[in-house]
């Protein structure tokens, strides 16, 4: 179902708001360049500083923006398995195409804890699901036996896996069978990802560069591999400037200089990119081709 660069949208605001035309226009642009897919309120989307109010009011621009030409995976995952079903039931009503669910964190669910929120969330809401495995930001880490478990679940489809453990995805394979997608969650992994039997990625610098990043996923999924590696160097600078500080910032100021106008606003507790990281992420665009 889920293939290819996917970015993880920003979402952006202006003067404390969400600039939803500008929004729209983003979306169509991602559209135009050739991604595959769109996520709107996940992490890079700033989704834990936007009330529910506005994190389904981008699903819903995203959704009727994309006229079901790519998928919409909403953001919907919680650290309350209460909270996270009520997001899914609303992405299905807006018309999302799935539902990107973040393991729950900071409370720190033990294996059969996890099983039993994928449990109630695939019980409660027939929307597929995707996976978020990211330990570095939730503390909790889904284990490869749990993860055969919840995938066995009919409507878990796929997994964003950024664990940055590439041995899992032979590992995943091996326990969820070959129609279990995975996709990885980190940029710079990703040509070693889909060499391990990845589909995709969903992707933060894609946000930037849509057009490189899906035709860097388009060369591996034809074995181009030479024109795949090459792409990588172009694009690998891009990948570590844009958390060369506390992402989503970096990203924003990327894309005031590729879309002027563009804004580098952020939400507290997040400030925007310090002038290093902007100084890099400068040179890396300069090394993609992209200024």
């Amino acid at each position: 179902m889920f293939f290819g660069s996917i970015p993880a949208l920003v979402t952006p605001f202006r003067s404390g708001t969400i600039d939803e035309d500008l929004f729209c226009e983003f979306v169509e642009w991602q559209i135009a360049e050739g991604s595959n897919g769109l996520v709107p309120c996940g992490t890079t989307g700033e989704s834990a500083t936007l009330t529910f109010e506005e994190h389904f009011r981008v699903v819903e621009l995203c959704v009727e923006v994309a006229a079901g030409r790519v998928p919409v995976i909403a953001g919907c995952g919680s650290n309350d398995t209460r909270i996270a079903i009520k997001n899914m039931q609303r992405a299905k009503e807006l018309g999302a195409d799935a539902a990107l669910v973040v393991l729950p964190y900071y409370n720190r669910p033990g294996q059969a804890g996890l099983v039993a929120h994928f449990e109630a969330l695939a019980n409660a809401c027939d929307l597929p699901i995707m996976v978020y495995n990211v330990p570095g930001r939730t503390v909790t880490n889904i284990s490869v036996e749990t993860l055969a478990k919840v995938a066995a679940l009919p409507t878990v489809t796929s997994i964003k896996d950024a664990t940055g453990d590439l041995g899992r995805v032979t590992a995943q394979r091996l326990a969820c069978g070959t129609d279990f997608a995975q996709l990885s969650g980190n940029d710079e992994t990703a040509l070693a990802f889909n060499a391990m039997g990845g589909v995709g990625c969903v992707s933060v610098s894609a946000n930037v560069a849509p057009r490189l990043c899906a035709d860097f996923q388009r060369a591996m999924r034809e074995q181009r591999w030479a024109e795949a590696i090459a792409l990588q160097d172009r694009l690998y600078p891009l990948h570590v400037a844009l958390f060369s500080d506390a992402s989503p910032a970096p990203t924003k100021y990327a894309l005031s200089r590729v879309r002027p106008g563009f804004p580098t606003e952020i939400r507290l507790p997040l400030v925007e990119a310090s002038a290093e990281s902007r100084a890099a992420v400068d040179a890396a665009l300069a090394h993609a081709g992209l200024l």
